[in-house]
C-alpha cells in the first residue's frame, strides 16, 4: 500500500470548515485507491498566535518540512490587523512559503459550464475559458527589504534577481507546452526597472521554447483583457503582487472565489490551498464553499504526490456534483436550493467512488515544478 504524509494546517476563519471537507474527500480517495495518507494537524495564523504567540510555530515549521505535502486552509483575523507585523497571521503564511521555497504558484481558472450564469461577465465571453496563472511567490514587494513605516512615511522594496525570474518563467513555459502553447507575461516595463528586467529575462527564456508563443502585456491592460477576452489567455505569468491581484480578479470569471484551488511548488514539499481568505464574516455558519479546498486536495495528489488517477477522480466528482445541481450559497442562483459546507463535501466524497477509472498510474517522486506541470 502506497503511504504518504500530509501536514494539514486548517488555519483561521472558514479554513477549518473547508479543510474538513477536503479531508473527507481524501478519505474517500484512500478507500477507493488503497492509499495511506497519514494526516497530522498543526496550527498557523491567528490560531497559532493564540496558542503560542507565533503565527508559524516551531512545531509547524518542523512538521511541514518532514511532510510529503502540505494542505492549508486560510489565515487571517481582523482582530490582529493592527498587531505588530511579526504577529499578524499573514506573516505566518509568508514565512511558510519562504520556508518551503515554493516559488511557483499555480492557479487554474476553468469556467464550469453549469455555472456560467453565476459570473457577472457575459456568457459569450466565457466560452472556452481555461487558463493557468503562474505567479512568482517568494519575491517582490511582499519579501523585499528594506521595509519600514512610521507615522509620516512608509517604504516597501520591489526587487527581483534574474535567477528568480528564470525559474518561474521555466515553469510557465513547461506548462504551456502541455496546454495551448501560449505564455502571456505581465509586467509594468514602461515604468518599473524591475519589470524591464522581468521582460528581458522572460524573453530570453522564451527563446529556449520555440514551440511556445510569448506575448508581453502591461498589467493594467492585462487586467482589462482578463474580463473583456478571458478565452484569449492560456498561461499567464506574473510577479508576486500582480499575480495576487489578477488571480482574485479571475475568480469573477468562474463566479466565486470559493471554487478556485492553488498549488505552490518548489524543489521540495508543495503547499496546496484554496485561493480564498479566512472570510471571518461567515466563519462557523457552515455555509462556506469547500470546492476550492477539495480541488486543492486534487492538486496535492497530482502535483505533490504524483497520484494522477485519484486526482482525476476528485475533479470528476466535483464536476458531477455541480452538474447534479449541488450549490453552496455563493454559487446558488435565484430560486436554487443551497446546501451547506458539510453536505457539499459529503456529496463530492460519495461521487469519488463513481468516477471513471483508467489504468493505474504509478506515484512519482517529488520533483521540480517544471516536471510537475
Amino acid at each position: 500500500m502506497t503511504r504518504f504524509t500530509i501536514a494539514v494546517l486548517p488555519g483561521d476563519g472558514i479554513g477549518p470548515e473547508v479543510i474538513a471537507e477536503a479531508e473527507r474527500v481524501l478519505e474517500a480517495v484512500t478507500d477507493r485507491f488503497h492509499l495511506t495518507l497519514e494526516r497530522t494537524h498543526f496550527p498557523i495564523g491567528a490560531s497559532a498566535v493564540a496558542t503560542s504567540g507565533d503565527p508559524l510555530p516551531a512545531q509547524t515549521r518542523s512538521a511541514v518540512q518532514r511532510a510529503d505535502a502540505v494542505l492549508l486552509g486560510a489565515v487571517g483575523d481582523p482582530s490582529l490587523d493592527r498587531a505588530p507585523r511579526h504577529l499578524r497571521p499573514e506573516a505566518g503564511l509568508l514565512a511558510l512559503r519562504a520556508l518551503l521555497g515554493v516559488y511557483a504558484n499555480l492557479r487554474p481558472v476553468t469556467v464550469h459550464a453549469v455555472l456560467a450564469d453565476r459570473s457577472p461577465v457575459k456568457g459569450e465571453r466565457l466560452r472556452g475559458v481555461d487558463l493557468l496563472i503562474v505567479r512568482e511567490l517568494t519575491g517582490g514587494l511582499y519579501y523585499g527589504e528594506p521595509r519600514s513605516r512610521d507615522e509620516t512615511s512608509a517604504v516597501n522594496t520591489l526587487a527581483y534577481t534574474a535567477a528568480e525570474i528564470e525559474r518561474v518563467a521555466r515553469v510557465a513555459f513547461e506548462a504551456a507546452r502541455g496546454r495551448r502553447g501560449l505564455v502571456t507575461s505581465v509586467d509594468k516595463a514602461n515604468v518599473l526597472e524591475v519589470s524591464q528586467l522581468w521582460r528581458d529575462v522572460v524573453t530570453r527564456i522564451g527563446g529556449e521554447y520555440p514551440d511556445v508563443r510569448l506575448e508581453h502585456l502591461y498589467v493594467d491592460y492585462a487586467a482589462m483583457k482578463l474580463v473583456a477576452d478571458p478565452a484569449a489567455f492560456d498561461v499567464l505569468l506574473t510577479e508576486n503582487m500582480f499575480g495576487d491581484i489578477l488571480s482574485d480578479e479571475a475568480a469573477v470569471l468562474v463566479g466565486s472565489l470559493g471554487l478556485l484551488p492553488s498549488a505552490s511548488l518548489g524543489a521540495g514539499t508543495g503547499l496546496f490551498e484554496p485561493i480564498h481568505g479566512s472570510a471571518p464574516a461567515i466563519a462557523g455558519q457552515g455555509i462556506a464553499n469547500p470546492l476550492g479546498a477539495i480541488a486543492s486536495a486534487a492538486m496535492l495528489l497530482r502535483h505533490g504526490l504524483g497520484l494522477f488517477e485519484p486526482a482525476a477522480a476528485i475533479e470528476h466528482a466535483i464536476q458531477a456534483a455541480l452538474a447534479g445541481g449541488s450549490r453552496t450559497r455563493d454559487i446558488a442562483g435565484p430560486g436554487e436550493h443551497s446546501i451547506g459546507t458539510r453536505e457539499m463535501g459529503e456529496r463530492v466524497a460519495a461521487l469519488v467512488g463513481a468516477a471513471p477509472t483508467r489504468p493505474s498510474l504509478l506515484p512519482r517522486s517529488r520533483s521540480t515544478p517544471a516536471s510537475h506541470t
